[in-house]
């Protein structure tokens, strides 16, 4: 192969963490597949799982996970079709949709735990809990500051 690579040392830092990101997420969703589920549907019945009641406001499950309101609408949709959620009028404002996770929601989560709990060991497979600690503090780090690069309105970013 006659490529070589021109990237800085920062940009092969961004690259990386974009290219693992990109890796897990095509694995997980690989398993997550096995249970009806796309990996933005996991997702919002992860954030129900750990909400108060299992429900939550649809624009807040889509805060969480920087979704649009326009695909939060379709992804919820077709959970509710499949079972995993319900979806109800706030009785205090009908305006507002809550998204509420089913039995079958909580037990498809159940079900996926050992699963992804085994990728995920294996993703990380050689890391000391020292390592983890430090890698999640420096990404935190990073997604501050882009946050802040995309509040301060700076060119090609936007972390929110």
């Amino acid at each position: 192969m006659n490529y070589r690579s021109d990237l800085s040392e920062d940009e092969k830092i961004l690259m990386a963490i974009v290219r693992a990101a990109e890796s897990f997420k095509r694995l997980a969703s690989s398993l997550f597949r096995q249970y009806d589920l796309s990996f933005p549907q996991y997702n919002i019945l992860r954030v129900l799982d750990a909400s108060e009641g299992g429900q939550t406001r649809i624009t807040e499950v889509g805060r969480i996970m920087l979704v649009s309101g326009a695909n939060m609408t379709g992804l919820a949709k077709r959970l509710e079709k499949n079972g995993f959620i319900r979806r109800n009028s706030d009785p205090g404002d009908e305006r507002v949709t809550l998204l509420q996770i089913t039995a079958k929601g909580t037990a498809v989560l159940t079900q996926i735990e050992s699963s992804r709990d085994q990728l995920l060991e294996n993703m990380l497979q050689g890391f000391s809990a020292e390592d983890r600690k430090l890698t999640y503090t420096m990404i935190r780090r990073l997604l501050r500051n882009i946050r802040r690069l995309g509040q301060e309105g700076e060119p090609g970013s936007r972390a929110d």
